[in-house]
């Protein structure tokens, strides 16, 4: 009797290992819930990425709720520190961020960094712009190059941030794969991309570094003229505008903005993470929410991004060792 029982156990095991495939077997959770970490106050970037990224999440239906956490304090320290500090907690937890992440981190504004976490996935993308008024003689970033090069005290460039920050960094990187000298970059820092804008308009100086996403909109009413952006291809918003790369330099950059779990969450999570994130790519809500906000699909998950991660690491803190922002 033991010995039927045991062979129709083994013939229904067998029968059952035929009928589901190994790969569902092992297949990652699904995602019912994500609460998002913001590292910063309502209506700036991180907050509508997180509720951008959520809600079309949620409209679509590949998650069931999605909520908030605004966080501000030390830069993105306070969230950063707390999401480690609680990760037994936060398994259904994504934090948003971007290249600060990376610049405070060099620089010291917190001990921790990307890899105190665990990177989930880079989403979206604003590309930086180097703009001119509308009545500027610059046509092309090589006219622009060759005036520094002559005389760099004649091309004052403006930007959103402090020096060493990163519409600072983007110009000097340009500069440097040109072959000229970024420390002689005479960079003006405002306190806002709005004030920065303003300044270049005043004719206060020459040239802005911006994210495209801020001028795209002023370049398509015939105030700013888009030198060049960062991008590896030209960006179908503004298709005559060429790349920084078609002028022969050797120079991308992407503001990212993306995802972490906290620091030892499960394997099957994280990747559940990265596939709900990627199926999101298909659906209309996102493609609405990403076109309305002037957003690029920048898609890098798991060991990708975590690639990505290291070589920005690599490049921002070359050209910031070199400024003299780090030793």
């Amino acid at each position: 009797m033991r010995k039927n029982w045991l062979l129709r156990l083994m013939v229904l095991l067998a029968l059952v290992s035929f009928a589901v495939p190994i790969n569902s077997v092992f297949a990652a959770p699904e995602v019912e819930k994500i609460h998002f970490i913001i590292p910063g106050g309502a209506g700036g970037g991180w907050d509508g990425t997180a509720r951008g990224v959520g809600k079309a999440l949620q409209d679509s239906g590949l998650i069931g709720n999605a909520s908030y956490e605004n966080m501000s304090g030390g830069g993105g320290g306070k969230a950063l520190n707390h999401l480690i500090s609680t990760a037994k907690r936060q398994q259904d937890t994504m934090l948003v961020n971007s290249t600060p992440i990376i610049i405070r981190s060099l620089t010291g504004v917190f001990p921790q960094s990307f890899r105190d976490l665990t990177p989930i996935a880079a989403v979206i993308a604003d590309y930086a712009a180097i703009v001119v008024p509308k009545d500027s003689k610059y046509h092309t970033i090589d006219q622009l190059i060759a005036d520094f090069k002559a005389d760099p005290r004649s091309v004052k460039i403006a930007g959103g941030s402090v020096k060493g920050g990163m519409d600072h960094l983007v110009p000097a990187m340009i500069i440097k794969a040109a072959g000229g000298d970024p420390l002689k970059l005479a960079y003006i820092p405002y306190d806002a991309g709005g004030k920065a804008m303003a300044g270049l308009l005043s004719g206060d100086t020459q040239a802005l570094s911006t994210g495209f996403g801020e001028a795209v909109g002023l370049a398509k009413q015939g105030e700013v003229r888009i030198l060049a952006v960062t991008s590896d291809e030209r960006l179908p918003q503004a298709p005559d505008v060429p790349t920084v790369k078609e002028a022969g330099l050797d120079m991308t950059f992407a503001n990212w903005r993306g995802f972490f779990g906290a620091p030892g969450l499960p394997e099957a999570k994280a990747q559940a993470f990265c596939d709900v994130l990627k199926k999101m790519y298909a659906t209309d809500d996102w493609k609405k929410i990403r076109d309305q906000r002037g957003w690029q699909d920048l898609y890098k998950p798991g060991a990708e991004f975590t690639a990505f991660l290291e070589k920005m690491e690599k490049d921002l803190g070359g050209i910031m060792r070199e400024l003299g922002f780090i030793q």
